[in-house]
């Protein structure tokens, strides 16, 4: 019996349809390594980060790993929304793979490993300062290396440009100093993201230009790696809807045909991946397919797979949780650094306790201002999400149960106040730092021990809560809720445990399973 997958892209007739991942992995990179294909994505202030996807047909994707335990930074032992990992490089050299990542407040930093789905170094700054993001590097015939990166505006004081530095061989230190490259002011603003390649004896940067919805992928050209480049817009939306198409990478396989991965703005879904064949004209990659004659792609909305891949199962990156593994799946991302005291699956093997901690510096803990709040990314247009949680040893000024967050967020929890048990259903108020909580429902807890919510999302992207006493009869859902997008991220799904005041208290909620569930409707 074939397994009910939330997203199918392989149509198992010899083609896939985009997006090949309808979840969040914004900035995908990806290289090749004998016959699999590695990707990582952009991950901000959300941990572990800079996840390691696998795949044998660029179409079937497993999550495997990730890069990034911890940001070593103090800054991010609370959620610091929108800063952090943002769009890394992944590339295989000198028998180690390495991923370079921008993070704008602090600079440009590097880790590596020999076993891709090991333990990665812990992160190395290679250039400090503000500003620098989208680093991509290239190493060169004689043994020189090079990042070619982008610049963030709301740090450094202007885009549309794209810098370059020599580093060290061994990529742990910038040895020269940064310079433009290419300005995009004019022709390519907004240019940023950039791709590194060097083919045929010339180099090639592939970055998009012109906006994260309504932009362009380019290709510049030198014969020298300072410059001058030539331009050329390579793939656009066209008559499509596949917005931007914006910043991907580009691989081959094994027989030598040529692809590129890039994402797609959906909103409160996030930045989805779409997969694009690429074919080569006058020495400019043609990226999608050129429905017009133009010489600029368009993306493809369905497509023959690669040749000369495995015909592999059709598989996907898992989202429900049985709890019955000693280690946190890998769907599973805190809101920024965790430690061990957040949880445990082996205090009572087969369930996940977390426990009712208040990880921020006020005396009344905040969803948004907590790190142990554990969350994934939506992974298909429409589902249910369903979790049974035990709050038999919840603290007083304890809350636990499940949310949606986005740019604001909701969700439904058991509260322990004043000696009382409720069931409460809230949702965030006003932006930024200041945001809060209200209560906008709650009802007396008829059960002293378990309860069971549910999370219903439709795709037009808002959804509302219910719960239950006996996992059969369920109550009225919510009134509707639209997380959005938060800042470069879509919203994620998730469960959490917290608790008021500042001395740590000893209690803790469990939950048995964390179930997500398609709507047959896709």
């Amino acid at each position: 019996m074939k397994k009910n997958l939330l997203w199918k892209a392989d149509l198992e007739n010899g083609r896939y349809k985009n997006p090949i991942l309808y979840a969040d992995y914004s900035d995908p990179d990806v290289i090749r390594v004998g016959d699999t294909f590695y990707m990582t994505a952009s991950s901000f202030n959300y941990i572990p980060g800079l996840p390691i996807l696998t795949s044998k047909d660029l179409v079937n994707w497993s999550l495997v790993n990730y890069a990034v335990k911890e940001i070593p930074y103090e800054d991010y032992k609370s959620p610091a929304h929108g800063r952090g990992v943002w769009a890394p490089s992944i590339r295989y050299y000198d028998n180690k793979f390495w991923i370079f990542v921008g993070m704008p407040d602090e600079g440009i930093f590097m880790t590596s490993a020999v076993d891709p789905l090991g333990e990665w170094s812990p992160l190395i700054c290679v250039r400090e300062g503000k500003g620098f993001i989208d680093p991509c590097p290239l190493w060169d015939e004689d043994g020189r290396a090079y990042i070619v990166h982008g610049y963030a505006k709301s740090r450094i004081g202007f885009k549309s440009k794209l810098g370059i530095f020599e580093i060290s061989p061994d990529g742990k230190t910038a040895i020269t100093e940064d310079r433009f490259i290419f300005d995009g002011t004019e022709t390519q603003p907004t240019i940023e993201g950039p791709k590194f390649y060097k083919r045929d004896g010339m180099y090639y940067i592939l970055a998009p230009a012109g906006g994260v919805k309504q932009g362009w992928q380019t290709a510049l050209r030198s014969e020298f790696i300072y410059g001058p480049y030539e331009e050329k817009i390579v793939m656009h939306q066209g008559n499509t809807y596949i917005n931007g198409p914006h910043q991907g990478g580009l691989v081959d396989t094994l027989l030598g045909e040529e692809w590129f991965i890039h994402f797609q703005d959906k909103e409160a879904y996030g930045r989805i991946c779409h997969l694009q064949p690429v074919k080569w004209k006058d020495g400019w990659p043609i990226i999608g397919v050129d429905i017009d004659g133009d010489g600029i792609g368009e993306p493809v909305l369905e497509y023959t797979k690669p040749k000369g891949v495995p015909i592999v199962e059709s598989c996907e990156i898992e989202a429900s949780d049985d709890f019955t593994n000693k280690f946190l799946g890998h769907q599973w991302q805190w809101l920024a650094n965790s430690n061990d005291n957040f949880y445990s699956l082996t205090e009572n093997p087969g369930y996940l306790r977390l426990y009712n901690l208040n990880t921020t510096d006020k005396e009344k803990a905040v969803i948004w201002n907590s790190a142990n709040v554990l969350t994934q990314k939506i992974m298909c247009p429409e589902f249910v999400a369903e979790t049974k949680m035990d709050f038999s040893n919840i603290p007083s000024e304890g809350k636990a149960g499940m949310l949606i967050i986005g740019e604001q967020y909701a969700g439904i929890c058991i509260k322990h106040e004043n000696e009382e048990i409720s069931i409460v259903y809230f949702e965030s108020e006003e932006t930024g730092g200041n945001r809060g909580e209200i209560e906008i429902k709650r009802v007396p807890c008829q059960n002293n021990n378990e309860i069971y919510f549910r999370f219903n999302f439709k795709d037009d992207q808002k959804g509302s809560f219910s719960y239950s006493l006996d996992g059969g009869t369920w109550s009225k859902e919510t009134r509707s809720f639209s997380p959005k997008a938060a800042t470069w991220v879509g919203a994620k799904i998730g469960i959490f445990a917290i608790a008021d005041g500042k001395t740590q208290k000893s209690g803790y909620t469990q939950f048995s399973y964390f179930n997500v569930m398609r709507v047959d409707k896709y």
